[in-house]
């Protein structure tokens, strides 16, 4: 896996500069950037800097989760690798925009070239993460849904939105459950998407040895899952630092509003965070899909929080958006950044 730097800055920092610019007009046109300056001055360092510990926090359970999940399949390796395989793939799904695709591979590739794991059990490992962190957001984003319904007057729009992420989000999980236990339906998938490329390409590339070579880590994959399915007990302890891991995530934006000087409703922290989880896999094509996520966020807090914000719920909804997503995207990106050129190295970055 060659990461060519140039190549990288070509195609995504444009993107990212078009994100930005999109918020930038909804600030400046929808919201007001004299305000949301005046609001960010308000900031309390003490509770932002609380809500930057909770974000470590957050790395640290999804890390340890991953971790756990790998010792059930018996990969050994150390804490300290996985940490820092979690940072830099971070920082890779942020890099190459890939509704998080790009992370998943970096850290299967990681893990497989540090400890000479087999590919499809690492996969298995990946995959069944990142089904435990969709079933709590799902959880989390249901309950909170249900709460709204009968403590505020939701607009219909807003209704609607949540009913369509609920639902989608529902189909996407069942359907990766069912395909992870299927291995004949995923094979057949699989083939079909291999059998089309080498149509597309004519002839002129036999991927004979690639389906071969498919078909053995599906069968690891697989083989994987069965594991860990038949072992549910050991999975109590992923279970619950994946919990701790959603719970700090919650807490660190929470934090970001008591750190503007306002208690708001955990419930609609709880709703906006899940949206904007599914937002992010938008295929744009936009590094963490800025401008569209920021609008997003900080249009559901000012519909959500008017009452509790008061007459500049606009701007203090736009300030604590910003303030989220420095944290929980521009942090992660230069920690994730600095470890990736100084751990990493060579094995990932061409010069």
């Amino acid at each position: 896996m060659i990461i060519k730097r140039s190549t990288l800055i070509k195609r995504t920092i444009p993107l990212l500069f078009v994100g930005i610019f999109v918020f930038a007009l909804y600030l400046y046109f929808l919201v007001g950037i004299e305000n949301v300056i005046l609001s960010l001055q308000k900031v309390t360092p003490f509770y932002y800097s609380l809500a930057f510990a909770a974000v470590l926090l957050t790395m640290v359970f999804y890390s340890l989760t991953w971790h756990h999940l790998l010792g059930i399949l018996s990969i050994k390796t150390s804490f300290r690798e996985i940490f820092l395989f979690v940072w830099v793939g971070t920082f890779i799904d942020i890099l190459i925009p890939a509704e998080s695709i790009s992370s998943e591979l970096s850290k299967v590739y990681m893990v497989h070239e540090s400890v000479g794991a087999d590919t499809g059990k690492v996969i298995a490992s990946v995959v069944s993460h990142r089904i435990l962190s969709w079933f709590i957001t799902l959880g989390g984003l249901i309950g909170g849904t249900v709460f709204l319904f009968l403590g505020y007057e939701v607009p219909p729009l807003v209704a609607n939105f949540l009913i369509v992420v609920i639902v989608g989000t529902s189909t996407a999980l069942v359907l990766l459950s069912y395909l992870c236990f299927r291995t004949q339906t995923t094979w057949k998938i699989i083939e079909w998407i291999l059998n089309l490329f080498e149509s597309i390409l004519r002839g002129h590339l036999q991927l004979t040895n690639l389906k071969t070579r498919a078909q053995k880590m599906l069968m690891m994959f697989h083989q994987g899952m069965e594991t860990l399915r038949k072992h549910l007990r050991d999975l109590a302890l992923p279970i619950i630092f994946s919990i701790g891991a959603w719970i700090f995530d919650i807490l660190a934006s929470f934090l970001v509003f008591v750190s503007l000087g306002f208690f708001v409703s955990v419930i609609v922290v709880i709703i906006v965070y899940a949206i904007s989880m599914a937002v992010q896999h938008f295929p744009l094509g936009v590094p963490s899909e800025v401008g569209l996520t920021e609008i997003v966020m900080s249009s559901l807090y000012s519909t959500l929080l008017a009452g509790q914000l008061g007459e500049q719920y606009l701007a203090i909804s736009a300030s604590a958006t910003l303030l989220i997503r420095i944290l929980t995207v521009w942090i992660r990106f230069v920690v994730g950044y600095i470890l990736f050129v100084k751990w990493v190295g060579t094995k990932f970055l061409a010069r």
